[in-house]
């Protein structure tokens, strides 16, 4: 069981991480193009370079520079076509841009803090806690009687929770341990396979702004991963 310092640390990261991120990202997918909603998640390495360099006093490399641009360049380039048909309003806009802080101030925090804890802990008492914080908002502003209990439901449940809120995130804290900036800058690749997947699963055509930006986007990986790269060649 986590002490008590450990209490505080977890109910801050999972406030930022599952009350304030994920939360505020459902409800502003209700008000935003999907187009958009993946072009969010681009600004994520940004932003953590950013608090990175004000709240961990880290400087970024000129490498990882680099790559942030590259990326973001590629992130834009491919989700130009969807964007430019999307409907989306500034509440809408405005919940996304307040997500992405607050899921780059969690993992920010995260790599800030001197975990003696192992990581399915944190996650399990992060996702635990902040999943309280967000009952009384959930009851205030959700139509429960809507919900249809079928194979969909419980298979997106089980998805959600066993890949991505278990697996997906376990790897993702090991990844901040190492290097902050360096593992956000893996970010890049969520709107890809958003692509990818819209592709296999919904039939969405693969555009050349698709091919463009995503040869962009390794390259900025790449950039960003350089040094580390050729320290490893040199040893």
């Amino acid at each position: 069981m986590p002490n008590k310092k450990e209490w505080k640390q977890l109910a801050v990261f999972g406030f930022l991480n599952t009350t304030l991120y994920l939360g505020l990202y459902v409800c502003a997918m209700k008000y935003t193009a999907a187009g958009i909603g993946s072009l969010a998640v681009s600004t994520n390495p940004l932003i953590i370079v950013l608090l990175s360099s004000w709240w961990l006093k880290r400087k970024p490399q000129k490498e990882e520079w680099l790559g942030i641009v590259l990326g973001m360049a590629g992130i834009g380039i491919a989700t130009y076509p969807l964007l430019a048909d999307s409907y989306t309003t500034v509440g809408g806009i405005t919940l996304l841009l307040i997500s992405m802080v607050a899921v780059s101030a969690a993992s920010v925090y995260y790599a800030s803090v001197n975990w003696e804890l192992p990581n399915l802990l944190i996650n399990g008492w992060q996702v635990f806690i902040g999943g309280i914080l967000l009952l009384p908002a959930t009851f205030l502003l959700s139509d429960l009687s809507a919900t249809v209990y079928d194979k969909v439901f419980w298979g997106s449940v089980l998805w959600l929770s066993l890949a991505v809120s278990i697996a997906g995130l376990i790897c993702w804290f090991y990844l901040l341990r190492i290097d902050t900036v360096k593992a956000s800058l893996w970010l890049f690749l969520c709107p890809l396979f958003g692509f990818f997947f819209a592709w296999w699963l919904m039939s969405e055509p693969i555009t050349g702004y698709t091919i463009a930006g995503t040869i962009l986007v390794i390259g900025g990986l790449y950039a960003g991963q350089r040094t580390k790269l050729s320290g490893k060649r040199a040893a």
